[in-house]
């Protein structure tokens, strides 16, 4: 069995989220896809991010959209800040024996060396690193070697497997004009948002007026 993973501040999720998690499951055969919102995640801007409440919640009527996916509160009941590393391991746990495939963007993963214990990531999961505009992939083995984590190519453009089993896997996607940033600017500026969230999520959105002043959150 083949289980995605897409983690993310999801402030809010949106269409892009969804349609991305879509195709890779789609793509590699997964079972499932774990939508799991960060609690306090390290990398972000110093900007106020809406509470794990809102986010989990809006993340829960997203994942009512496919029935591939399955939102997870599990970063939200540890404590202190969200990192990928223990939440790889507590997925080993939970589905030892079972493929992991943890989804992320090629911008992300060119950062992955400013990650907790980053070397020890690609002993739990695969890596599926998703195109992103202006990003070739011929950016990744140049960055692979400078990781030192040992590698060798697939044969498949863009994927390499890791030393242990597992496999950094580059696909393409569709590239969808829309960010939570946008999607934030737009309700403070009472602009529609209709068709960039699912439209549980505007709901949710409009009914707890997350976002409504100069795009701040509550």
């Amino acid at each position: 069995m083949r289980i995605g993973i897409l983690g993310g501040t999801f402030d809010p999720i949106h269409l892009g989220h969804l349609r991305l998690a879509e195709e890779v499951g789609d793509d590699l055969r997964l079972e499932s896809i774990y939508l799991i919102p960060a609690s306090h995640p390290p990398h972000k801007e110093k900007r106020s991010v809406s509470s794990f409440a809102h986010r989990f919640a809006m993340t829960e009527l997203a994942a009512c959209e496919s029935p591939l996916f399955k939102a997870s509160d599990m970063e939200g009941r540890r404590e202190g800040i969200s990192y990928s590393i223990d939440t790889l391991r507590e997925f080993h746990r939970m589905f030892e024996g079972l493929q992991l495939y943890f989804i992320m963007g090629l911008d992300a993963f060119l950062e992955i060396d400013t990650w907790r214990e980053y070397r020890q990531l690609f002993h739990y999961a695969h890596f599926v690193v998703i195109q992103r505009p202006g990003l070739p992939s011929e950016e990744i083995e140049p960055y692979l070697l400078s990781l030192e984590v040992g590698y060798r190519k697939t044969g498949e453009k863009g994927s390499f497997e890791i030393p242990g089993g597992h496999t950094v896997i580059y696909r393409k996607a569709t590239l969808m004009e829309i960010s939570s940033t946008d999607v934030r600017r737009r309700v403070a500026n009472g602009r529609s948002i209709r068709f960039l969230v699912p439209e549980a999520v505007r709901s949710y959105i409009m009914d707890k007026g997350l976002y409504s002043d100069d795009g701040s959150t509550r």
